[in-house]
């Protein structure tokens, strides 16, 4: 079993840097865990503490029933994957991916075994006798990936892994990792800044800030039910919507005013907005629930008028820079939708979906 624990673990540099604040993570056995966060998060520093090329300042760290604080880095089965790659220049593919066998006493023949069953896995049995130098940048990222899978480790450790591939070949490397993750089922971290390659590739996802996880749940979750305002901010392209606003109630009804319009608030998210009633809150609202009102069958109750002050042309969606009230919004829109530069329209908020924020603390409300 190949489970990973972080406990109260804090990493502190010098007298007073906290890179890590105390965090408590969980990992389960043949999990694939994402770790994203902007660049300083402590991300790669907890990463590098699971590996043991950093000693936690405070906290125990398991890896199945063992607790690592104290194991070397040779002796805690797991097997990192750096962004750079780390590859010998001077040896062939076949003699990057058997070196830590090598160093291990392997038989040549269990080296040959693993090499080419790995090599298998990743497509790349055709690149054994090349240099690095001969490889693609995606070839490359292969046999960094390779040289991990044939130690068989418990754990694997992937560093902000595709970040110096060009955005074509990350999408194809993102479904490739899929892929090794279902065929080989063994428990994988993976830290990125990119929040699309968290969506895309974690069972679950750590959302990290200034060392703190503010949110560790499923894609969808932290999609739909951010923690805060950060989380909301952070998970999503285009990235959510905010305004700011205050909680009126009129005839017996919640509503959400920005100043310049008004929209109300459904029923089912009343009981936890009925509190805030006179005060200032943050109304979240993701790109692709807006909707222009002649492309929607939306009722009319909360259009409100926006002008388009750029369209930006996707190919399988438009994107629609929207000036409403006292803000910019972006809704995302079908292709067919091309208002022109400058003019009016009637937009509509599904409300059913939005989130509220408390304008002080952040944290969300509904």
């Amino acid at each position: 079993m190949a489970q990973v624990s972080l406990r109260n673990v804090t990493k502190i540099y010098g007298k007073n840097i906290v890179a890590v604040n105390n965090i408590n993570l969980g990992v389960e056995n043949k999990e694939f865990v994402v770790l994203v966060g902007p660049s300083g998060c402590g991300k790669s520093t907890t990463l590098r503490m699971i590996a043991g090329l950093e000693k936690p300042t405070s906290g125990k760290i398991y890896i199945g029933d063992r607790m690592v604080n104290d194991v070397p880095v040779k002796d805690r089965n797991v097997a990192m994957v750096f962004q750079n790659y780390a590859l010998y220049p001077h040896m062939t593919v076949y003699e990057n991916m058997a070196f830590a066998l090598k160093l291990r006493k392997y038989s040549s023949s269990e080296i040959k075994k693993r090499v080419e069953e790995a090599a298998s896995i990743l497509g790349i049995g055709h690149l054994l006798n090349r240099k690095p130098r001969e490889l693609s940048g995606g070839e490359r990222q292969r046999v960094a990936v390779g040289r991990a899978i044939v130690r068989k480790p418990l754990v694997f450790l992937f560093d902000e892994p595709l970040s110096n591939l060009d955005a074509k070949m990350r999408i194809q490397m993102r479904a490739e990792l899929n892929r090794l993750h279902l065929r080989i089922q063994t428990t994988m971290i993976y830290v990125t800044h990119d929040q699309e390659e968290a969506m895309t590739l974690g069972d679950r996802i750590a959302v990290m800030r200034k060392g703190k996880v503010l949110q560790f749940d499923t894609p969808l979750n932290i999609y739909e039910k951010p923690v805060n305002k950060f989380v909301a901010g952070f998970i999503g392209s285009p990235p959510m919507n905010f305004i700011s606003g205050r909680i009126v109630k009129k005839n017996g009804r919640l509503y959400f005013d920005e100043g310049f319009f008004s929209v109300e608030i459904p029923q089912e998210k009343s009981p936890k907005l009925i509190d805030y009633v006179g005060k200032d809150m943050i109304l979240g609202i993701r790109p692709e629930c807006i909707y222009d009102k002649l492309f929607s069958k939306f009722s009319a109750e909360n259009t409100i008028k926006a002008k388009c002050e750029i369209l930006e042309t996707m190919g399988s969606k438009n994107h629609l820079h929207l000036s409403v009230g006292r803000h910019n919004l972006v809704a995302v829109v079908s292709p067919n939708n091309k208002p022109e530069r400058g003019s009016f329209m009637d937009i509509v908020l599904d409300m059913r979906k939005a989130v509220f924020f408390d304008s002080s603390t952040e944290e969300s409300i509904s």
